[in-house]
């Protein structure tokens, strides 16, 4: 059942049983953030976050800088705790997110001098053990086997490669592309690195800007070289041995002040695009249903970019996007960049302006965000079936109790409007910070959809709600 199919179920089930909205949403899709200054690095960073987490955001998602982080050889690269690491910030972000209730995606780029003999970040390492090693230390470090290192489970690897300003260089001296085989190797090194550090963790490839060329630039040392993203991914496609990977990650972006409907020429791949950019996926590397991730997407507003869009214009634009995202049965996740305007960025797609008040986007936003919460999850069981388990997210109850800590539970079961069952069970904290819980409904009906209300405590008195909405078909 697509997720528009089971979002008309569920808003029948609203008027039924006059529930909160929240309670009632289609199949989840991840939404939030993306905003290093704002989330990090500013004396702002916590009230950020805490008006990030106001808009039912479920993920934030930051630049693992490589360089910075290991600005000097590791003695031992794989050791997630090795002394020449600098991870402190990046472990106080992963733990503010985490205690708002939002999980985390971590995207590296950026290789080290020592890694490439000083060529510059955009360069790949001339190992690709350094990049292997790595990335296995930093999904160690949140692999949730350490306390006081909370779960990341969301990985990707490099940012928009298929331009020559993050990966160089994109085409040989013959003129040929270059830079999707280089990126196919530290794909490949990445990925395992972060598979052995974390099984658990799931890993995109990709990051693809939405606009490159098919040659290289026109204008040499004016323009750099690009390659358009459906081309990058046709030909790492093509790499040997083939690539892995759990989804591909692409920044959908609309040209500066054109709608989310904009249309370009394939293989450019804007938001309308994705559809027939997954279907390509899906054909050149041999899989089935290719998860998409949207890791970047947003709108520049006027007066900070003259050649944006109108605060309402942007409101408007990100409702429509949403939709747009939500209506495709492959995009998994949804990241807007970026979150408050900054004199810092050079970006003005924040949904608050600088001085932290909303623009008309911040509402628009959270209403389809809090639909589509991950954390208030949709799920299908059998007819017929009594007693089903429901899994929930509990992160801010992970980065308080710890892997393992017990939490009690009152579940409480609506069948149209009626209260059908009351129980109170108890359970530990999964080491991804989810919990299970056995559901006190008999015999569930043919076609019939239910509500499922969690109230979790913990035994320091914290607590968090969770609505599941279980469809039996």
């Amino acid at each position: 059942m697509t997720r528009f199919r089971l979002l008309l179920l569920a808003c029948a089930a609203v008027l039924v049983c006059a529930v909160p909205a929240a309670s009632s949403a289609a199949d989840r899709m991840l939404v939030g953030f993306q905003d290093d200054p704002s989330f990090r690095w500013l004396g702002t960073r916590d009230a950020n976050l805490d008006a990030a987490a106001a808009t039912h955001a479920s993920i934030i998602r930051t630049t693992v800088y490589w360089a910075r982080v290991a600005p000097t050889r590791p003695s031992n690269a794989a050791d997630p705790f090795a002394k020449q690491y600098r991870f402190d910030d990046l472990d106080e972000f992963v733990r503010n997110a985490t205690l708002r209730g939002m999980t985390v995606m971590l995207s590296i780029w950026g290789t080290p001098p020592w890694a490439n003999g000083g060529k510059g970040q955009n360069y790949a390492p001339t190992r690709m053990s350094d990049l292997q090693n790595f990335a296995h230390a930093l999904a160690a470090r949140y692999s949730g086997r350490y306390p006081g290192y909370p779960f990341v489970g969301y990985y990707s690897v490099w940012n928009e490669p298929n331009l020559s300003q993050f990966l160089a260089p994109a085409y040989d001296s013959k003129g040929k592309p270059s830079s999707p085989f280089v990126y196919a190797r530290m794909a490949r090194a990445a990925y395992a690195g972060i598979k052995s550090g974390n099984a658990r963790a799931l890993v995109a490839i990709g990051e693809t800007s939405p606009r490159g060329r098919l040659k290289p630039s026109p204008k040499p040392g004016k323009l750099q070289d690009t390659i358009a993203p459906g081309l990058f991914a046709q030909l790492v496609s093509q790499a040997r041995p083939r690539v892995r990977f759990d989804a591909w990650a692409h920044h959908p972006y609309s040209s500066l002040g054109e709608p989310p409907t904009q249309r370009v020429r394939f293989p450019n791949v804007d938001l309308v695009q994705l559809p027939t950019f997954q279907r390509k996926l899906d054909t050149w590397f041999r899989r089935k249903g290719t998860p998409i991730w949207i890791t970047e997407y947003g709108f520049e507003t006027k007066p900070g970019e003259p050649k944006g869009v109108t605060q309402a214009q942007q409101a408007t634009y990100a409702r429509q996007s949403l939709l747009l995202a939500e209506k495709d049965p492959y995009v998994q996740m949804f990241i807007w960049f970026i979150f408050r305007d900054e004199p810092v960025s050079t970006w003005q797609s924040g949904l608050l302006r600088e001085d932290a008040t909303r623009k008309p986007a911040f509402a628009a936003f959270s209403a389809l965000a809090k639909v589509l919460d991950v954390r208030d999850p949709a799920q299908h069981i059998p007819p017929g079936s009594s007693n089903p388990t429901v899994r929930v997210p509990v992160w801010e109850l992970l980065v308080r109790d710890g892997v393992g800590a017990r939490v009690g539970a009152t579940v409480s079961v609506t069948f149209r409007g009626k209260s059908i069952g009351v129980s109170q069970p108890s359970a530990r904290i999964g080491i991804d910070g989810y919990v299970a819980f056995r559901v006190p409904l008999t015999k569930a009906q043919k076609n019939g959809l239910y509500l499922v209300f969690l109230n979790i405590n913990d035994a320091n008195g914290n607590a968090v709600t969770r609505t599941v909405t279980l469809v039996s078909n």
